[in-house]
């Protein structure tokens, strides 16, 4: 599965970029921000490596460890949409009131 393992890199890379992202910036709301995305990218990372287990390997075990990967990217992916929608706003805010100084 090429599409699965180029998908899987992407998210590696973006958790990357949004990680060193959030510590090049001063800003708290636009931190929690860039965290949230940084969650969404992580989680859509475990959860396609789950996925990705269950085309490579077929034992039972396999199937347990790949759906405890997606359930848990899962929730991180839903968390982080959570977290993103909440401090989008005051972000920019923050962005808005610290540029007019």
């Amino acid at each position: 599965m090429p599409i699965l393992v180029t998908l899987i890199i992407i998210s590696l890379a973006l958790y990357i970029y949004y990680k060193i992202k959030y510590f090049r910036t001063k800003l708290p709301m636009e931190r929690k921000w860039i965290s949230a995305k940084s969650s969404i990218a992580l989680g859509m990372f475990v959860a396609l490596f789950g996925l990705n287990q269950l085309f490579l390997y077929q034992m039972t075990v396999t199937y347990i460890v790949a759906a405890v990967f997606m359930i848990v990217g899962g929730l991180s992916i839903w968390g982080g949409i959570r977290a993103y929608k909440f401090y989008l706003p005051h972000a920019i805010n923050e962005a808005e009131t610290a540029y007019k100084k």
